[in-house]
């Protein structure tokens, strides 16, 4: 890949970063619950989805800010836009779609029909747990 489109992407991680740090001090600051929230129980209720979605919305932009910092990382190492799986460049169309893949869409695609195909379970991109689905 050009130094130049390297540049420009390094330059879109670093803003990304910086804006989802600044995003989490504003939600560390709204997880306090204030107790007038709490007079009855609709408001306890309120207050919980609330604080629930607060915490799945922080939960999803640690693990970009991983993502960020694993391209970040193959920027520096000039492994950036190499598909991790055969090695071929991954495609400016498909970086410019998605910066933080680490796939190219060939291969992509296969580890999608695996996914699917796979009956005992597959494991979650996110936590990697392994997820079973119970047959009826």
């Amino acid at each position: 890949m050009r130094k130049d489109a390297l540049k420009k992407f390094k330059k879109i991680f670093e803003q990304q970063r910086q804006s989802l740090l600044f995003n989490d001090r504003v939600l560390r600051e709204d997880f306090s619950v204030n107790g007038d929230d709490r007079f009855d129980e609709l408001d306890q209720a309120t207050s919980d989805i609330e604080q629930s979605m607060r915490m799945r919305l922080r939960n999803r932009e640690v693990l970009y800010i991983k993502k960020l910092d694993e391209a970040l990382k193959r920027i520096e190492e000039g492994t950036f836009g190499e598909c991790e799986e055969c090695g071929e460049d991954i495609g400016q169309n498909r970086l410019l779609a998605r910066p933080t893949a680490t796939l190219c869409v060939s291969c992509k695609e296969e580890q999608e029909r695996k996914e699917v195909l796979t009956a005992a379970g597959r494991t979650s991109k996110s936590l990697g747990q392994t997820m079973t689905r119970k047959w009826a």
